[in-house]
C-alpha cells in the first residue's frame, strides 16, 4: 500500500516487486492520476500498470473535464487499447452510444440505486453593489474615469483567473495584508466612500464601505438554518474567505478547516458533537474527500467554486451520501455574482457534468450540471437589517 505523493519516489523498488509475482494494482480514487502522462501520479501509474496481471480502479468522478480523463483511466485499466476505445467511443459526439460501448468497462452504482433520497442543487445570483461593481469591471478591463488613474494596478491584479473569483466575492480579498489569513474587517454601519480616492484605495477598504452581497447572503442562510436547529457545511476556495467568515459567524461558533488547520480533527469533532457548533467553514481542496458528516449536517452553501467538477461532486458526497434517512431534506446551494466570472464556471460545470453524466448514465451527476435557479433570500434586506444582524452576531458572540 502507497499513496499517490510517494508513488514516484518508490517506482523502482514497486516495479522489482511487481516483476517478481503475478500482482494486480488498485488505484482508489484514481481520477487523482486523470492527467495521465503529463502528471506526477499518472505517468508512475501508466509506467507500472503493465507489470501487474490484473488492474482495477475505483473513483467517483471518473472524467470530471471530459474524454481525456477516461482515456488516461482506461489506459491504465487496459494498456494499449484503452485510450483508443474511448477515443472511438466519443468521436461521433452521441455519449448514449459511447457509454453503451464503454459500459463494458466499469460498474457504477448509482445514487438512486443506492435509495438516497433525492434533492434539488440551486443557484442564487446576487447584484453586486455600485463600488464592487466599477472595482470588478475595472479588473476585467471596463474602466470607469475613476479607474483608468490606477490602470496599472488593476491590470497587474486581473490578470489571473483565481483573482477574478476572489474578486466576485469581495474585491478587497485582493489587497496585501499582515498576513495571509487576515480576515477583512467590515464597518458597520458602513461609511460613505470619499470621491477625492482613487479607486484602487477604495478596493483595499471596500469592507467599509459595502458588505459583499455573497456573505450578506451566507448570513441569511446560516441564520435561518440556526433557527431550524440545522448545521451548515459553508465552502469558500480562498483561506481569507474563510476566516472572514469565521469573524462574521463567531456566535454560531464555526469549526473551520483549511490547508494551514493544525487541529483539524478537533474541528470535525466539534462540528459533529457540540449543539453550539452550528457551521463548518472549508474548502473542496482540503476536506473535499475522505469525510462524512451526513449524519449531523445537510445543508451545504458554495460562497464560490472555481472550475474543477470532480471536487464540486466530491464535496457533495461530504452530506449525501449512503446511510441518510430516507426522508432527509438535502440542500445544496451555490452562490454567483451576475455579471462575473461565476457565470463562466456555472456554463462550464454544466457542461462537464452533462458529459460525464451521460456518459456514466447517470442522471444525478447531469442533474448537478443543471442547477434549479433561486431567488436571494437577502435581497430584502437593506443596509439596517444587516446592521441588526451582525450586531446581534456581535452580542451573541460576547455573551458566549
Amino acid at each position: 500500500m502507497v499513496n499517490y505523493e510517494r508513488l514516484d519516489r518508490s517506482l523502482a523498488a514497486l516495479a522489482d516487486w511487481l516483476r517478481a509475482a503475478p500482482s494486480m494494482i488498485i488505484l482508489d480514487e484514481a481520477h487523482r492520476m486523470k492527467l495521465g502522462a503529463s502528471g506526477t501520479y499518472g505517468s508512475a501509474c501508466l509506467a507500472l500498470g503493465p507489470l501487474a496481471r490484473r488492474r482495477l480502479i475505483l473513483t467517483g468522478t471518473p472524467a470530471p473535464n471530459g474524454a481525456r480523463d477516461l482515456e488516461n483511466l482506461l489506459s491504465f485499466v487496459w494498456p494499449g487499447h484503452g485510450r483508443r476505445v474511448v477515443t472511438n467511443a466519443v468521436a461521433g459526439g452521441d455519449l448514449a452510444y459511447a457509454s453503451s460501448v464503454l459500459r463494458p468497462l466499469f460498474t457504477r452504482t448509482t445514487k438512486h440505486e443506492l435509495g438516497l433520497p433525492p434533492y434539488e442543487p440551486r443557484i442564487r445570483y446576487v447584484e453586486l453593489p455600485s463600488l464592487h461593481r466599477e472595482i470588478y469591471d475595472a479588473l476585467i478591463g471596463r474602466y470607469s474615469a475613476r479607474a483608468e488613474g490606477s490602470r496599472d494596478d488593476f491590470d497587474a491584479l486581473g490578470k489571473a483567473m483565481l483573482r477574478l473569483l476572489m474578486a466576485a466575492t469581495s474585491p478587497a480579498l485582493l489587497a496585501e495584508r499582515a498576513s495571509r489569513y487576515e480576515p477583512l474587517s467590515y464597518q458597520v454601519p458602513p461609511l460613505l466612500p470619499p470621491q477625492s480616492d482613487s479607486l484602487y484605495a477604495l478596493l483595499r477598504d471596500l469592507p467599509r464601505y459595502e458588505l459583499s452581497p455573497k456573505y450578506k447572503e451566507t448570513l441569511s442562510i446560516v441564520g435561518e438554518n440556526a433557527a431550524a436547529g440545522r448545521k451548515t457545511l459553508v465552502w469558500t476556495t480562498f483561506v481569507r474567505s474563510l476566516t472572514t467568515m469565521e469573524r462574521m459567524l463567531a456566535s454560531y461558533r464555526p469549526a473551520v478547516v483549511h490547508g494551514g488547520t493544525k487541529d483539524r480533527n478537533e474541528q470535525l469533532r466539534r462540528f459533529r458533537e457540540d449543539p453550539d457548533c452550528l457551521v463548518l467553514l472549508s474548502n473542496p481542496a482540503t476536506l473535499g474527500e475522505g469525510i462524512s458528516l451526513h449524519h449531523v449536517c445537510h445543508d451545504a452553501v458554495y460562497v464560490d467554486r472555481d472550475f474543477m467538477a470532480g471536487r464540486f461532486l466530491q464535496s457533495i458526497d461530504r452530506i449525501h451520501r449512503l446511510g441518510l434517512a430516507p426522508d432527509t431534506e438535502t440542500r445544496v446551494t451555490v452562490l454567483a455574482a451576475s455579471g462575473t466570472i461565476d457565470e463562466v464556471v456555472a456554463l462550464r460545470m454544466e457542461e462537464k457534468l452533462e458529459f460525464m453524466g451521460r456518459i456514466l448514465d447517470d442522471p444525478s451527476v447531469q442533474q448537478l450540471g443543471d442547477l434549479v435557479e433561486e431567488p436571494s433570500i437577502a435581497g430584502g434586506m437593506d443596509m439596517a437589517d444587516v446592521r441588526a444582524l451582525l450586531g446581534h452576531l456581535d452580542r451573541a458572540a460576547t455573551t458566549v
